[in-house]
C-alpha cells in the first residue's frame, strides 16, 4: 500500500519545511533510523526516511538512496543550510513532534510498510 506525503503530514501531525508543491508524491515504504548505515542498507524506490538527526549526512544518504521525503521527529528542526540543501534536490522535509516509534507506528498502522523484511511487505 502507498500513502501520499499530503496523508502522511495528517497522520503525523506534521508540518511541511520544503515541499509544499510536491505532497502528491507516493510513498511506497518507510525507513525509521538515527544511524545512516543503517538507511544505507535499506534501498526501495518511494522511501520515506524518518529521522532524528538534523545534519548534513541525512540529505546526502537521502540523495544516495533516492529518498523522496525526510520527516524529522521529536520535533526537531534542521538549520537553514540543510534545508537549502535539501531544497537544492528536490526533497521533501517535514517535522513532527511524535517519537520515532510512535511515527512510525502511526504509519504502519496506515498501512504503510518498511521494505528490510519480506513479512512487512
Amino acid at each position: 500500500m502507498s500513502l501520499d506525503l499530503l496523508t502522511i503530514k495528517d497522520i503525523l501531525n506534521a508540518r511541511v519545511l520544503y515541499g509544499d508543491e510536491m505532497l502528491d508524491r507516493e510513498i511506497l515504504s518507510a525507513c525509521g533510523s538515527d544511524l545512516m548505515s543503517d538507511v544505507l542498507a535499506f534501498v526501495k524506490e518511494q522511501t520515506m526516511l524518518l529521522t532524528g538527526l538534523t545534519n548534513l549526512h541525512v540529505i546526502r544518504t537521502a540523495e544516495l538512496l533516492d529518498v523522496s521525503a525526510i520527516v524529522f521527529v521529536r520535533g526537531k528542526y534542521p538549520t537553514q543550510d540543510i534545508i537549502d540543501m535539501a531544497v537544492e534536490r528536490e526533497i521533501v522535509l517535514l517535522t513532527t513532534e511524535d517519537t520515532l516509534f510512535t511515527a512510525c507506528g502511526k504509519l504502519y498502522e496506515a498501512g504503510l510498510r518498511g521494505g528490510g523484511n519480506p513479512r512487512e511487505q
